[in-house]
């Protein structure tokens, strides 16, 4: 039977579907965040934190942009699941207000003090986590647990993240491993919607190789990218933990080739889901190469995995999930191309400034106002899409 997508809601449509919100203030959020931390770091720009200009500005770009995308996510791909109704109205609206209150938190912590600010700002997770959980188990789709049990260590990674600062006034633990969720989930979630995707293009706009289902081979290559994390996240400088990263980025370079990647060229929709993926081995391999006594900084392997990876897959599933759930058709025009263009252009502006120290300053604006172009721009060219009721006249397949 056909299930029954929305509750019968008469409110603002931006409060609607848990995308709406999420995306539009996240990606909001993502170029704002952005613009403050760049004068931080030159000492131009003051906030009244207890975090250090760069613990800010890597718990604002995880804790403040990414919770919001992966919530928005969660909200929506979650009644596809389950196939029980979405959160709107009243409860996404506090969801949303919790978010938001955790931002002004963390960036007024050192006047309210480290250990309120940082019950306000994790308590969102928890709620997203509560609300996540009960439908899942609600709706009996337990193999979608293992997503959430990876939100979880998000969750726990943002409680150290506030405890390391205080007590170390510096967090290298937990910017890694709430790092190391997010690829995690990049590589859980991504292994899926990426050939899923690829697999429906193919079959109707260019009939032939299909990616490869997932199989113990993609098991093996999660499995040891996590073991990679860990290792990493424990002793990022270990011959161990480079040459897992390393192993895990050939696994996961390999899996791609097998999603039939290279015939999905005509259609930018799908191939940025691709190219974002590119980035996740790409990271492993920088970051495992940098483990083993390469003269590189940390900061090329972590840039390719959070501007590369996490920006531009977070980017493609908002412009899809977008057009998809508001009644538009499953195309990359102009426009849309053009955010995908920003964002990889920053991932590889924001590398070169890591690997070329003179230009470092030039480089790292660069690689700002290419990301702002991007995510301000979602926001421009989505934004009235999410602002206004879903189309009624098409049905964009999802």
């Amino acid at each position: 039977m056909p299930i029954a997508r929305l509750r019968s809601f008469t409110g603002p449509a931006i409060l609607s579907y848990g995308f709406r919100p999420f995306f539009l203030f996240g990606a909001f959020y993502a170029g704002l965040a952005l613009l403050m931390w760049l004068p931080m770091f030159e000492g131009r720009f003051e906030l009244a934190t207890s975090f250090s200009a760069v613990d800010w500005h890597i718990h604002e770009m995880l804790y403040g942009y990414v919770a919001a995308v992966v919530t928005g996510f969660l909200l929506t791909a979650i009644p596809n699941w389950t196939g029980r109704l979405p959160l709107n109205g009243a409860p996404l609206l506090v969801l949303v207000a919790v978010w938001g209150a955790g931002r002004l938190a963390v960036a007024y912590s050192a006047v309210i003090g480290w250990a309120p600010a940082a019950l306000i700002d994790v308590v969102f997770l928890m709620l997203v986590l509560a609300a996540a959980g009960r439908e899942i188990v609600a709706g009996e789709n337990w193999r979608n647990l293992r997503v959430l049990a990876i939100v979880a260590v998000f969750t726990i990674a943002n409680v150290t993240f506030h405890i390391e600062a205080h007590v170390q006034g510096e967090t290298p633990y937990s910017q890694r491993l709430s790092l190391s969720a997010v690829i995690l989930l990049v590589m859980l979630i991504g292994g899926r919607i990426v050939p899923s995707f690829t697999h429906n293009w193919l079959v109707r706009e260019n009939p032939g190789r299909l990616p490869t289902p997932f199989e113990r081979f993609d098991a093996i290559s999660i499995a040891v990218g996590a073991l990679a994390l860990a290792a990493w996240t424990a002793a990022p400088d270990s011959l161990v933990a480079g040459l897992l990263l390393i192993g895990a980025g050939l696994l996961n370079a390999a899996r791609m080739v097998r999603w039939a990647g290279d015939r999905t060229v005509r259609d930018p929709l799908v191939l940025i889901l691709h190219v974002a993926y590119a980035f996740v081995p790409l990271g492993f391999v920088l970051a495992g190469v940098t483990a083993v006594g390469a003269d590189m900084p940390p900061s090329v392997g972590v840039h390719a995995w959070s501007v590369g990876a996490i920006g531009t897959i977070t980017l493609a599933v908002m412009t899809r999930a977008t057009r998809g759930h508001t009644g538009r058709a499953l195309e990359a025009p102009p426009s849309t191309q053009l955010l995908y263009a920003a964002v990889i252009l920053s991932a590889v502006l924001r590398i070169l400034a890591a690997l070329l120290p003179s230009l470092s300053q030039p480089l790292l604006w660069a690689a700002v106002v290419a990301w702002v172009v991007a995510f301000w721009g979602f926001c421009g060219v989505y934004g009235p899409m999410i602002l206004r009721p879903r189309l009624i006249s098409q049905e964009a397949a999802r």
